[in-house]
């Protein structure tokens, strides 16, 4: 690639007049020899994939084999479309499928890491709820994705993108920023405004730990990807509203660097530390691996002995 930090990728953007999407397309056909149209048909074909994730997620059975999960992503669009939802209906609908391919995920389905499993919903949350908002094509949203891709790929090379290495900050942060500088050029903003959107939104999840109830990408994962679709969505508008990040994005990389190479390891996926160590956690962690599936709230209730709990 012609382009190793986020200000390389923008100053290309700018002085040969395309955008974030065109330039890593064509680096991306002159790297890997593959033919301009081979490339961008593979993206549009995991465009197609993370549309029928959200599909599946708000339409078929999605509790996980572990019981800890499944069904939130069709409580948060119901909210959305019957009742008043406090964050407005996009934010809502970005949260709702978000929330959708996570769970897809954690029930076994097919999902596209974007850049990981751990984060899978956060940018299909963010692109498919805006292009039925703004009416765009598919060919727009893969456009996107690439602009997206060259975010992260970005960070990766500078960064962490991976749980077990920097933490949470590393797969669900990476993943609202590429969201966020990608909806930025959906949106007709300029390559600088793209790269602030990224500062904005990466600096907000500096130390985001990864503790995994379990070990497995469910609690709080799930949650963490339908609020971080959420938080794209902010840093999008942030962004596109000339608001700057302060301290330049790829410096703000760099420190995810830094905070992740001195993350303990136990809140760095190992399930040692963080929610995974809490009361509950350990309960529901010793209760999988005697082979039970957690109680739902109400019937944990119902079996406490009477007079458990009283004053």
């Amino acid at each position: 690639m012609r382009f190793r930090t986020l200000k390389e990728l923008a100053a290309i953007s700018l002085n040969e007049g395309k955008t974030l999407a065109e330039v890593m397309i064509e680096d991306q056909a002159a790297e890997t020899g593959v033919p301009r149209e081979e490339i961008v048909a593979q993206m549009a074909d995991y465009y197609e994939k993370m549309k029928e994730a959200v599909r599946r997620g708000l339409t078929e059975q999605t509790v996980s084999r572990s019981g800890l999960s499944g069904g939130d992503a069709v409580k948060v669009l119901d909210l959305a479309e019957n009742g008043t939802p406090s964050s407005g209906d996009p934010s809502s609908r970005a949260m709702a499928y978000a929330l959708a391919v996570s769970e897809v995920n954690a029930s076994m389905g097919r999902i596209i890491a974007t850049p990981t499993a751990g984060s899978c919903g956060i940018i299909p949350g963010v692109f498919v709820s805006s292009q039925e908002r703004f009416g765009w094509s598919d060919e727009h949203m893969v456009n996107g994705l690439f602009a997206a891709g060259a975010i992260g790929y970005v960070i990766a090379n500078n960064s962490f993108i991976s749980g077990a290495e920097g933490g949470c900050q590393a797969e669900v942060g990476s993943a609202i920023g590429m969201a966020a500088g990608a909806l930025v050029e959906l949106r007709g903003g300029s390559a600088e405004q793209a790269m602030h959107a990224v500062g904005l939104a990466l600096k907000n999840t500096l130390g985001l730990i990864c503790d995994p109830v379990a070990g497995l990408v469910e609690i709080p994962c799930i949650v963490r990807n339908g609020l971080g679709a959420v938080n794209a969505l902010a840093a999008a508008d942030m962004g596109l509203a000339g608001v700057r990040s302060a301290i330049p994005s790829d410096e703000v990389v760099s420190v995810m660097l830094e905070v992740g190479a001195a993350m303990p390891s136990g809140h760095r996926e190992t399930g040692q530390g963080g929610l995974a160590q809490t009361p509950t956690g350990r309960k529901l962690t010793e209760g999988l691996m005697k082979g039970r599936k957690p109680l739902e709230p109400e019937a944990e209730e119902a079996a406490a002995p009477v007079g458990e709990g009283a004053e």
